[in-house]
């Protein structure tokens, strides 16, 4: 299929909208499966190699001349680094990692113990894994935000070991990520990425000792490496390409629209951005503001790309009723740009949404910086299924149960019947011995 001359217009109300809108939300936005396939023989060698596979990797895609004494990021060469942040910068990421620390505490869940009726003590904990990995991306662009995102969440949960691993192509430190990490708390710094650093997070190496969670996004080929070793460790979710669904109004500015729209196109070229709106007329006038933004933005090529090719504009007849559409393509982030009143309403109705941004003056790129939520979400329409990052995911609930003589007097002989309606003996004696049924 040729590639479109801009974004797809939908209209609710039009003959084979369905059609349209099923064939919408089936499109594939992910890379070729042969990624799966390199991925998976990169996994394997490192588990089967360790140090010297991750070196041959690391210097074939980003540091030829790479010392294999120099995966570890020394503590002194991160603080060198991060001393060169301007301060503006500094105070700025200083204030973010406060805010994503504040909520995140609010989130932590609490530990529970009761007794019942019957006698019986039950209760849950939450206890933190022992070592969580972060991956944090160090390609074209650096992520200093999603440093703070991922070890912050784990820190407040009381991990005690975090591992952060980050590509360095050319041995070149990012300045703001290990000023990130320094502010966050990582108590490890590998200089590697891809599949290679996935696979030895999940398995160790020689130099690496493993971690029981990884999480952090990357490339196509770290969300295969990360669906490979799933199981061995935990993982958030798998990342695919950005998403913002944006449900506007005609009394919105076009060009705040657009701009937004654009924040997640300008990720990636297979980024998707979506606009819902009743009103044709502002439809026409953001497409038109989103080419004049496209003309001044650094990554035009991006982000017109992702506009173009996976961009759509979804024409409703009643905004306050356009929450089905909004939730059968369940996006990573949705802003609802409309009065207060009327964006909580349309907020309570939705029921599949990475994040939810609403207002006018609540912008999608606010919460990937300083809100203090998370911008690690789920995308690909798995906010059907899972919510984003938080401190839960580094965290571990164990269920407890204490049975008195009394109590397992009273809970036994439902539980004998049960396990011998499913023909399982031994359980069913484990109970009987107990309660003089021999």
């Amino acid at each position: 299929m040729p590639p479109r001359k801009g974004p797809l217009r939908l209209e609710a109300e039009a003959p084979g909208f369905e059609k349209e809108f099923e064939a919408f939300l089936g499109r594939n936005r992910d890379t070729d499966e042969n990624v799966d396939r390199i991925a998976a023989d990169i996994v394997a060698d490192v588990r089967a190699r360790g140090d010297a596979a991750v070196v041959d990797y690391t210097r074939k895609f980003d540091w030829p001349d790479l010392d294999a004494g120099k995966l570890r990021i020394a503590d002194a060469e991160r603080d060198s680094a991060a001393a060169e942040v301007p301060a503006a910068q500094r105070e700025a990421l200083t204030f973010a990692a406060k805010r994503i620390e504040a909520f995140h505490r609010a989130l932590l869940p609490q530990d529970v113990d009761f007794t019942d009726a019957t006698g019986t003590r039950l209760g849950a904990r939450y206890r933190p894994v022992d070592a969580a990995g972060v991956y944090v991306p160090g390609g074209t662009a650096a992520y200093p935000s999603s440093v703070l995102m991922n070890i912050v969440p784990a820190k407040v949960a009381g991990v005690p070991r975090v591992v952060m691993v980050v590509p360095t192509p050319g041995g070149v430190l990012n300045p703001l990520v290990m000023l990130a990490a320094k502010i966050a708390g990582a108590d490890e710094l590998w200089r590697i990425g891809g599949a290679q650093a996935v696979a030895a997070l999940a398995y160790g190496t020689q130099s690496i000792r493993p971690v029981d969670k990884i999480t952090g996004p990357g490339n196509a080929f770290v969300a295969a490496a990360k669906r490979r070793v799933f199981g061995q460790v935990g993982i958030d979710l798998i990342a695919g390409p950005s998403e913002i669904l944006v449900v506007a109004d005609g009394r919105n500015d076009p060009a705040w629209i657009a701009a937004d729209l654009l924040s997640q196109a300008e990720h990636d070229a297979s980024s998707q951005s979506v606009l819902v709106t009743d009103d044709r007329a502002f439809a026409d006038a953001v497409i038109a503001a989103v080419g004049a933004e496209l003309a001044v933005l650094p990554r035009a090529a991006i982000a017109g790309a992702s506009w173009r090719d996976n961009g759509a504009v979804i024409l409703v007849p009643d905004l306050g009723a356009c929450a089905p559409i909004v939730d059968a393509i369940a996006a990573e982030h949705v802003e609802l740009a409309m009065e207060a009143a009327p964006a909580a309403a349309l907020a309570e109705k939705i029921r599949h949404a990475g994040a939810i941004f609403l207002g006018r003056h609540t912008p999608e790129a606010i919460g990937d910086y300083v809100a203090g939520t998370n911008h690690v979400l789920p995308t690909s329409r798995a906010a059907r299924f899972s919510g984003g990052l938080g401190v839960a995911d580094f965290l571990k609930r164990t269920s407890i149960v204490a049975c008195t003589p009394e109590s397992l007097a009273a809970l036994g002989p439902s539980a004998l019947a049960l396990a011998e309606a499913e023909g399982l003996g031994a359980h069913g004696r484990s109970i009987a011995i107990r309660l003089n049924r021999r």
